[in-house]
């Protein structure tokens, strides 16, 4: 399978674009973030939003000073952030309790969801935040316009640790008011997830990083809860 490829602003705003529509972080203006998802034009006013995340950007920079690359939205750095990739062996685990410069750290090991999990009151809110927000992987089962029915794993909690369940089928977004992201999707194609949004379509090497990378936090963060 052919996977396109593009640059790493776009590549970036396509991954940080479902939060940012729903409010949680980035610039406000969410409709300018969804028509630079959708193109491939790259300018200053790209790059000053893709600055407002104030998660991600930090990681971006590290990333990018290690591996000795100046602009910290290259796509070799964007994609080692989201995904995973050769760049983050060459970070090592510099952050607190070993972790690495990956999303799947600031889901799991930096934001408050993953110690309200113990709390019967807060555990079906986190557990829901912590899957939406992590990047998710899964195979395209039908595309049907503004939507695709996919197959993934969800996270689930048994009390004790995080793990990944069973395969569940989903819809997701894949454009709204005319805008679409990627284009036509194929049975079988592998795509990325982030809340209800469809990232992007990737091959078998990148879903073996970021299975990787998510399961190595993932265990990061049952060690942590379990000292509890």
């Amino acid at each position: 399978m052919a996977v396109a490829t593009t640059s790493g602003p776009i590549l970036f705003v396509r991954y940080a674009l479902a939060p940012n529509l729903l409010g949680y972080c980035g610039p406000a203006d969410g409709s300018a973030m969804l028509a630079y998802g959708a193109g491939t034009a790259v300018d200053d006013g790209l790059r000053e939003r893709v600055r407002q995340f104030e998660g991600a950007w930090p990681y971006l920079e590290m990333i990018a000073d290690t591996a000795g690359i100046k602009d910290p939205l290259d796509y070799r750095i964007v994609e080692a952030y989201w995904l995973g990739n050769a760049l983050l062996g060459d970070v090592g685990a510099r952050l607190k309790a070993g972790g690495m410069p990956h999303h799947s750290y600031q889901v799991f090991c930096c934001y408050p969801w993953a110690d309200l999990l113990g709390d019967e009151r807060t555990t079906e809110q986190a557990l829901h935040v912590l899957d939406q927000c992590r990047i998710r992987w899964g195979r395209v089962i039908a595309d049907v316009g503004t939507h695709v029915l996919v197959e993934s794993r969800p996270l689930t909690w048994d009390g004790r640790a995080l793990a990944l369940g069973s395969p569940r089928k989903e819809t997701v977004i894949r454009g709204t008011d005319g805008i679409d992201l990627l284009g036509p999707l194929s049975p079988g194609d592998w795509v990325t997830l982030h809340w209800q949004w469809i990232c992007d379509r990737i091959d078998l090497r990148r879903v073996t990083a970021l299975r990787t990378y998510s399961a190595y936090h993932l265990t990061l963060t049952n060690n942590r809860l379990a000292l509890v």
